[in-house]
């Protein structure tokens, strides 16, 4: 489906790929995105510097029981590259337009990486849309993060990206991929030249501009600037289930299980030797873990009167003598 110059979305034509990219119009900006399936909703949202192609191998087994939609978000991909605000907050409320034009209302969400922290604040943001939580890798727990994203973060920095996507260098990269993989990979391991590839696109001014931009709204040089764990006792009663490889030094590993412990309920799937992209590592189990968390959970519905609750306590509320006041279950979405 491609947009018209009036917004609206047009059928694709026949015989294409159902998960080949489409466009809509957007508050004036084009938009790229993939969905395809039938059945309840299933947001996938992308990293910082990556697309929405990064899913590829896991929404395709998922068709046929969910409607998949992953968006190249903003400054991303396929779409509009504006001088525009890059913060989490305001790529939740472009999903949350996306999937309005799509006749979305409800979805369950998935985020890897930056993606993480948008789908945690979709879901701060929008409870009443927000079905389930699926984080992998996510950002948005904790300051870790990888040294050369804090090094990009940093004042200047705006000249030497050019040069990371240079072909000279990434030729380099390559070249001496099989022994960086063997010191670590600077900490990417097997994820290495899925990066050094994705990463070439900072030689486009506006793509480099809006890297930046979105880089430089939750990381400065001493790390990660946000962190949702002050709100996620607001998770409580929406399934959530974390997804982490054991070897990811973008996001640490660590970071699991400060996110585990803090919101209610979750789960949790570490995937033995992978790094931060245990959905190429492993898309077999990721799917199956995936398909197993939407077939045993109850998608989540909104009660004002719970939110509202939670909100004063500043967490679960308490009985008179200390203990944890036991709130009614959240009723399931319809």
């Amino acid at each position: 489906m491609r947009s018209d110059e009036s917004g609206e979305s047009a059928p694709a034509a026949s015989g294409g790929d159902p998960l080949d990219l489409k466009r809509v119009v957007v508050h004036g900006y084009e938009r790229a995105y993939r969905m395809a399936g039938h059945g309840p909703a299933v947001l996938f949202i992308h990293g910082i510097g990556d697309d929405s192609s990064t899913w590829l191998k896991v929404l395709d087994p998922l068709t046929d029981g969910f409607t998949v939609i992953a968006p190249d978000l903003l400054g991303h991909g396929a779409s509009a590259r504006p001088r525009a605000d890059y913060s989490v907050a305001a790529y939740a409320c472009g999903m949350r337009d996306l999937l309005a034009t799509l006749d979305i209302e409800r979805v369950t969400v998935i985020g890897h990486s930056l993606g993480g922290g948008v789908a945690m604040q979709f879901a701060y943001q929008f409870p009443d849309r927000c079905e389930r939580l699926v984080l992998v890798g996510s950002g948005g727990v904790g300051s870790g993060v990888h040294p050369l994203l804090r090094l990009a973060a940093a004042p200047g920095a705006d000249l030497l990206l050019p040069l990371i996507g240079s072909p000279p260098v990434r030729t380099l990269l390559r070249t001496f991929s099989d022994p960086l993989r063997r010191m670590g990979g600077m900490g990417l391991g097997d994820d290495l030249d899925y990066v050094i590839d994705k990463y070439a696109r900072l030689l486009e001014p506006d793509s480099r501009q809006s890297f930046l931009r979105t880089l430089r709204s939750v990381v400065d040089w001493r790390g990660q600037v946000v962190n949702m764990l002050d709100r996620c006792y607001l998770a409580e009663g929406v399934p959530t289930m974390l997804i982490w490889g054991s070897r990811d030094h973008v996001i640490p590993a660590s970071h699991a299980a400060t996110a585990h412990q803090a919101m209610p309920g979750s789960r949790l799937e570490v995937f033995d030797g992978a790094g931060h992209f245990p959905h190429h590592s492993d898309p077999d189990r990721f799917v199956a873990v995936l398909r197993e968390f939407l077939a045993e959970t109850d998608p989540a519905g909104y009660d004002i009167g719970r939110w509202r609750s939670l909100l004063r306590s500043g967490g679960r509320p308490h009985t008179a003598d200390g203990g944890l006041l036991e709130l009614p279950p959240i009723s399931s979405g319809t």
